[in-house]
């Protein structure tokens, strides 16, 4: 079999931990900053994981994170 390529885009946006849960930033925080709140600004700036549903498809494109 073939070496499957990694997504280039994948691999910036998310990071496998240890126990394989998917690592990924928040959006929507880098425009418009001062209509939003400093507390939601700093809530954004937090890692976060991404959902159940969506695991299998990132980790098929990042395979060899």
């Amino acid at each position: 079999m073939p070496k499957v390529k990694t997504h280039t885009g994948a691999k910036k946006r998310f990071k496998l931990t240890k126990n394989g849960k998917v690592k990924r930033a928040h959006a929507n925080k880098s425009h418009i900053l001062n209509k939003k709140t400093t507390k939601r600004k700093r809530a954004l700036r937090m890692g976060a994981y991404a959902d159940k549903t969506n695991v299998a498809a990132i980790k098929k494109l990042i395979p060899y994170k």
